[in-house]
């Protein structure tokens, strides 16, 4: 099967994923902002829908061919593209490499803040945030340090824990609130706009057992713990997204099976060393289009649930 086969493949298929998609947001109804209100359907009627995508880096895709934009590393393949290609919803995509949640409100060095890309004509939004306020890219590689004198232990844990209290953890529960402010935002600029949190892929093997090497540095001990601080960053973010009443998009189950231990064509996110093009620790061009499968398979699942 060739990869663009398996491009395609990954935008298939919507309806299949309802159930698991009701079950992943942790309720049996639609959620406020997930399917289209009168507003929505006549402004779509006559305008189209207008597509606003915000988050870090991804949501913009450093690395993947055709980088658009240098200062946020942003890719004309990532998954609000690949989504806004296969939707025909109108995209503006403000996404951008180093963000947390301060650059939505706020401006991230020269750039203006997020929300101004926000108004009472959008439609829908997708926000992927969080793991730059948790500092996931700095953690690894403080990991991926330790690792080198304890590869069979794990002296990341150890370190992240040491005077009883899990720092990473602490740094999810800390994160929480910026997460609502972000999402009343949102709702304050796009009144009328579907919100989807979308949460981040799995990174780790889901049974933490993991593959120490050249590619992955990371120590044997130490995948379990980083797996579980991803999933208490998900399941933070959902928990998140449904207090606000959005939809939120879990990306991490139809990814697993597909992290950075398993073998290049197989993986949809890359390793420490990556194989170009792509950037450490995120999706590769498959992985965005599986994001952006995630993402319709929800916007599909709320259009049908009045």
């Amino acid at each position: 099967m060739t990869q663009h086969t398996k491009r395609r493949g990954l935008l298939r298929g919507a309806a299949v994923l309802c159930a698991a998609v009701a079950v992943a947001a942790g309720t049996g109804a639609a959620d406020a902002s997930a399917a289209p209100s009168g507003h929505d359907r006549a402004h779509h009627a006559s305008h189209g829908t207008d597509y606003v995508a915000l988050g870090d880096s991804y949501a913009s895709g450093p690395g993947i061919p055709e980088q658009t934009d240098a200062a946020c590393a942003r890719s004309d393949h990532n998954y609000p593209s690949v989504l806004a290609a296969a939707t025909s919803w109108r995209l503006t995509d403000v996404s951008c490499t180093r963000a947390t949640t301060a650059a939505l409100a706020g401006p991230q060095d020269s750039l203006p803040p997020q929300f101004d890309a926000l108004d009472r004509g959008t439609d829908v939004v997708t926000l992927t945030i969080g793991g730059n306020d948790l500092g996931f890219s700095n953690n690894l590689a403080t990991c991926a340090q330790l690792a080198a004198g304890d590869p069979a232990g794990d002296p990341c844990h150890a370190f992240f824990t040491s005077g009883g209290t899990d720092q990473l953890a602490q740094r999810v529960q800390d994160i929480a609130p910026r997460i609502t402010e972000a999402l009343h935002g949102i709702r304050q600029r796009a009144p009328h706009a579907r919100v989807y949190v979308v949460g981040y892929p799995d990174l780790f093997p889901e049974d933490g057992v993991g593959c120490t090497s050249a590619a992955v540095p990371i120590a044997a001990g130490d995948f379990g713990y980083l797996r579980d601080t991803e999933k208490r960053l998900n399941a933070m973010l959902a928990g998140q997204a449904r207090a606000a009443g959005v939809r939120y998009v879990d990306t991490y189950t139809p990814t697993i099976g597909h992290d950075m231990c398993r073998p290049a064509g197989e993986r949809w996110i890359e390793p420490l060393v990556p194989t170009p093009p792509a950037a450490p620790a995120h999706p590769n061009a498959l992985g965005e289009h599986a994001m952006a499968a995630a993402v319709r398979d929800a916007a599909h699942c709320g259009a049908h649930r009045r």
